[in-house]
């Protein structure tokens, strides 16, 4: 049976490394929830770069500062910045303010960043769990290259947790992995 949590502001296991804040509020796993659920503080200048999972849903939930948000198939995939993807339905990337929401299904290409001056803090919850796993991997990495991981790494870091890299991945600014997976 899983385990209610209750937890004070700040509470839950931080994951720091490089550009990465996040801090695990609910565990996922097989006695656990069936989400994984972090706050996630984006630093000025952060990209997470525009990416795909096959398998897994994603929800992002702002709740300080301001986030470019997209979440749709674009009509190409081969332009480099995300921010210049249209849709179908012309359709471009949001920039959401507290209160906006992105969810996304398995299979839909989607992106966040920071392109503000102040930080930004989001409600991150990813299914099924385990995503925790991956921040860890990642961090370490961070913390190994001191911010600047090598590409090759990260490449299958993501591999392994079902994330095709489609544009590239900045920490404020600095990149942190080559452009394409």
């Amino acid at each position: 049976m899983a385990e209610p949590v209750m937890l004070p502001p700040g509470g839950g296991r931080l994951i720091h490394g490089g550009g990465l804040h996040a801090t695990l509020k609910v565990p996922g796993g097989s006695d656990q929830a069936l989400t994984s659920t972090f706050e996630i503080r984006v630093p000025p200048g952060y990209d997470v770069g525009a990416h795909v999972h096959s398998h897994g849903e994603e929800l992002f939930y702002v709740v300080e500062g301001t986030l470019d948000m997209l979440a749709f198939e674009p009509t190409d995939r081969s332009v480099g910045d995300w921010h210049d993807w249209v849709s179908r339905d012309g359709r471009t990337f949001l920039r959401g303010g507290p209160g906006s929401l992105m969810f996304i299904p398995a299979g839909v290409p989607h992106a966040f960043g920071n392109l503000s001056t102040e930080w930004a803090v989001m409600l991150f919850q990813s299914a099924p769990s385990g995503h925790e796993d991956y921040f860890d991997e990642l961090a370490a990495l961070l913390r190994e290259g001191n911010g600047r991981p090598d590409p090759e790494k990260i490449v299958a870091l993501r591999r392994r947790y079902d994330i095709e890299q489609l544009t590239g991945l900045r920490d404020g600014g600095a990149e942190e992995a080559s452009a394409r997976a």
